[in-house]
């Protein structure tokens, strides 16, 4: 059976819906990012894109229902999971920023929080009905769509897999090229020597959470609006701490946040083919570990000198150093 997988046909499905799965990751790791580098860890990732995905796919199946115009349907959705992960940002930026809370223990209470939340709302507004969207539809890009393998796996996608690439190149833009990126940074190393030259660290701080969480809720409103067009309980299946993994692989760099991304997208869509071959000698609990490994075993080779901001995970103080 085995002949069937080292096939040309089999590697470019492999990689073109590796870059697919890649997606809500990537935006997830991206806003986390950016969360980091102001000096604030969020570690209730999967909670806001858990609240992200419900809502996307609610409005998205609302909205479908009563205009019967799906991708208007479907923006519509992932505007509303953008929103809903901002709000969960705000959120953790009254308790973290504000009230200055335990970072760890505020982040682990938002997963709680997404969990539950939307299991409950799930149950109580669709129940069993089996609800679905029909999300957004490929666009081949002109002429490069037509380029021998190439194009099949990268210019034959959905619109948020372009717009992902863009925001990963703008994300590094804006982080190291702009005032603002060199603002943020200031912040997330030094917030008293920030404050000293005029910043607001209580602003950009609210800022950058909740930017980094509509990010991640975006994330989670792709994978249930554009990709499996259904919700279902816990549907991230551990994304959001995957994210969190994957921003120290990174180094805090949104480049290789692309990379560390793809690895996951292409092992996550790696072991949906093997299963569907229906490999016997392979059981299927491994199969479904496989994703999660493989991004151990690539956070462990990245391990080394630390680049994280010298202030993260560290509630700031007005007037001490």
């Amino acid at each position: 059976m085995w002949e069937q997988v080292i096939t040309w046909s089999f590697l470019v499905a492999l990689l073109t819906a590796g870059i697919r799965l890649a997606v809500p990751v990537l935006l997830a790791v991206l806003g986390e990012i950016i969360t980091e580098r102001s000096g604030v860890m969020n570690l209730g990732l999967e909670g806001v894109m858990l609240v992200g995905s419900l809502s996307g796919f609610m409005v998205a199946y609302s909205v479908e229902q009563a205009t019967g115009i799906a991708t208007l349907a479907a923006w519509i959705g992932l505007l509303a999971g953008l929103l809903a992960g901002a709000l969960m940002g705000l959120i953790l930026a009254v308790m973290t920023v504000t009230l200055r809370s335990d970072q760890v223990v505020t982040g682990v209470t938002l997963v709680l929080l997404g969990q539950g939340f939307t299991a409950y709302l799930f149950r109580q507004k669709m129940g069993l009905s089996g609800a679905r969207v029909k999300g957004l539809e490929s666009w081949a890009i002109p002429g490069l769509s037509k380029i021998p393998i190439v194009g099949d796996i990268l210019f034959n996608h959905n619109s948020m897999v372009y717009l992902t690439a863009v925001l990963v190149f703008l994300c590094g833009f804006l982080l190291f090229r702009t005032n603002w990126g060199l603002e943020l940074r200031a912040v997330g190393e030094n917030p008293a020597a920030a404050e000293t030259s005029g910043l607001s660290v209580s602003q950009i701080r609210y800022r950058a959470i909740m930017l980094g969480s509509a990010l991640a809720g975006l994330g989670g409103a792709v994978l249930t609006v554009v990709q499996l067009n259904i919700f279902t309980e816990n549907i991230t299946a551990g994304r959001g701490w995957i994210a969190i993994a994957l921003v120290f692989f990174s180094r805090w760099q949104p480049l290789w946040a692309m990379i560390g991304a793809l690895l996951f997208g292409i092992s996550d869509a790696l072991q949906y083919r093997i299963q569907a071959l229906g490999f016997k000698d392979l059981p299927y609990e491994f199969l479904l570990m496989l994703p999660y490994v493989l991004t151990l075993v690539a956070l462990m080779l990245r391990t080394g000198r630390s680049e994280a901001p010298a202030a993260l995970g560290v509630p700031y103080v007005r007037g001490k150093r």
